[in-house]
């Protein structure tokens, strides 16, 4: 359905904005405000959740009998390359999220480039891994579509369970995945398989990642953020890569054009760290109502003699390497990327601020365990014997920002750490104590409770898990919850549904699911025994009337 919508808004001569119905209430209300747009497109079980806006709502579901009336004919549009195809929003430092304007001839442009890199034709089958809301799906959806290939949805429930998705994309024989490099490391993937090619984008690649999958498979690594269209830059893994300290991103796709400069937009030398600048034809418009976050972002192009030539500063710190190719060395700011997602942790803090407790707040991105990437937040109380407590701080989160934004650690402090020019010393602050967020330690009561809370312990990195502690409130998050539901399998036996994670998220609640689960299992059973007898002692009753039909007729 989702598709269908996207084509038909297209076809319309219209762009679409994405709205994800588990975002904050708050959040979604801010998207239809700034886009002010006429039509949303939705289904009549989510009508009454939506916040009011003015908008006229159009549900497929419940409206096909009016919308069956209109004309079957192709529709006429004017459609020109410089029309908008989507607003995607993104994270903002402010506290708010912009909504980044892409046009059709940036989409042209990628489609058509990824189509000859890639070599795409019919006999393809492309895994749609991203959310609609974010900008990696444009690629895929419209990469299948354009080329004639097989798009194949997947369904979140799937994508958080590696056994589940495993067995998925061998089913549907995809050929074509593209992920994030903290999702490929958690899937062991079938040889006899039928997948072509592994792209990892979104957040950077390891060289032990890299080695895995490039044995078995073509493996790319690409970059690009959401203001020049999914991806700039793209490299094929080959076997030189493993003699690298880190993985390239690449060289530019066709039409685009990258610069490495220094703070006067001065190129810097090959081997030299340097902000990333990208122009060409993935150049995005702008942002929506910020013109000058645009101005700031989008500046002119000084190596270009066309009128308006543009480029977009990534703040990105990059490098060229001698063979031409380029490595990625961080950020310039307080950016970062969790699990593929782009956070600004400004965004975070200006939130946290707005708490009646909350004096001061910075948040910092930790990976105090490898392979582990975690949000953890710092604050001072406004007053010191009335500190917050880290599950109202989560819950005063989420009714604001996605649960992709929400940290998994929230440390109290007397004061920040200050440099000697007095700004916020972030390599100072500590370490922290996720034990703190856990409740007055309750034992396990029985062997399935013990091995529950030492796998998770385990995949935690704690010393120990209480019958009580929620998993996601001690640091928990959906790519760990995929090591549990491994574990799980592996000691109990059983293979736990990732909806059912999320339903009993403490070890006391998901023992008693897997009891209730067992005297289920238990009463089928005795039914179905039940059944079976029944059934016996019906066909031996049947036999032995007809015995005596056939003596009374001998008879």
């Amino acid at each position: 359905g989702m598709i269908t919508g996207l084509l038909g808004i297209l076809k319309a001569g219209g762009a679409y904005v994405p709205l994800d119905p588990e975002y904050p209430e708050e959040r979604i209300a801010f998207m239809l405000e700034d886009t002010q747009m006429p039509i949303l497109l939705t289904q009549a079980e989510l009508s009454d959740s939506l916040p009011k806006s003015k908008a006229n709502l159009v549900c497929p579901d419940t409206d096909w009998e009016a919308i069956a009336k209109e004309s079957g004919k192709n529709v006429k549009t004017s459609v020109r390359p410089d029309n908008l195809t989507y607003v995607i929003y993104t994270s903002g430092s402010t506290g708010k999220p912009k909504g980044v304007l892409v046009e059709h001839r940036n989409i042209v442009n990628l489609t058509a480039a990824q189509k000859k890199f890639f070599k795409i034709d019919e006999t393809e089958k492309i895994l749609q891994f991203s959310s609609l809301c974010f900008d990696a799906s444009s690629e895929q959806i419209w990469l299948a579509l354009s080329s004639g290939s097989v798009l194949v949805l997947v369904s979140e429930e799937i994508l958080i369970d590696s056994n589940m998705f495993e067995r998925y994309i061998f089913k549907h024989n995809v050929t074509h995945l593209d992920a994030v490099p903290s999702f490929l490391n958690n899937i062991i993937f079938r040889k006899s398989g039928n997948i072509r090619r592994i792209i990892a984008s979104a957040e950077a690649c390891s060289i032990e990642l890299a080695k895995r999958l490039s044995c078995d498979y073509d493996f790319y690594n690409v970059y690009g953020p959401t203001e020049t269209t999914v991806t700039s830059i793209e490299y094929a893994v080959t076997q030189e890569t493993s003699l690298f300290d880190k993985v390239p991103i690449g060289r530019p796709i066709a039409n685009t054009q990258l610069h490495i400069l220094d703070k006067q937009l001065k190129p810097v030398p090959v081997c030299v760290p340097g902000e990333l600048h990208i122009g060409g034809a993935g150049l995005a418009r702008g942002y929506l109502n910020r013109p000058d976050l645009t101005k700031e972002k989008f500046v002119p192009n000084p190596f270009s003699h066309e009128p308006d030539s543009r480029l977009y500063r990534t703040g990105d710190l990059c490098r060229y390497l001698p063979d031409g190719n380029i490595e990625f060395w961080g950020r310039i700011d307080h950016q970062v990327k969790i699990r593929g997602f782009r956070i600004e942790l400004g965004e975070i803090e200006a939130v946290l601020s707005k708490h009646e407790q909350v004096k001061d707040a910075v948040v910092i991105a930790r990976e105090d365990h490898p392979g582990n990437k975690q949000l953890t937040a710092y604050l001072t109380p406004k007053e010191e014997d009335k500190a917050p407590e880290p599950g109202d701080l989560r819950e005063f989160l989420k009714a604001k920002l996605p649960d992709y934004m929400i940290p998994s650690a929230f440390v109290i402090l007397k004061a920040l750490p200050l440099t000697p020019n007095g700004k916020i010393d972030r390599k100072a602050l500590p370490e922290p104590d996720m034990s703190a967020a856990q409740k007055e330690y309750a034992a396990p009561r029985n062997k399935t409770e013990n091995a529950i809370a030492l796998i998770w312990a385990e995949v935690l990195n704690l010393k120990e898990v209480g019958i009580y502690d929620n998993f996601f409130d001690i640091g928990g998050n959906s790519l760990l919850l995929m090591k549990v539901i491994s574990g799980l399998k592996k000691v109990l036996g059983k293979e736990i549904p990732v909806i059912k994670m999320f339903k009993y998220p403490n070890i006391d609640s998901l023992n008693r699911y897997l009891n209730e689960k067992n005297t289920q299992g238990d009463k089928k059973t005795e039914d179905y025994a039940a059944t079976r007898k029944s059934r016996r002692d019906s066909v031996r009753q049947k036999r032995q009337i007809r015995q005596k039909h056939r003596l009374t007729e001998k008879q």
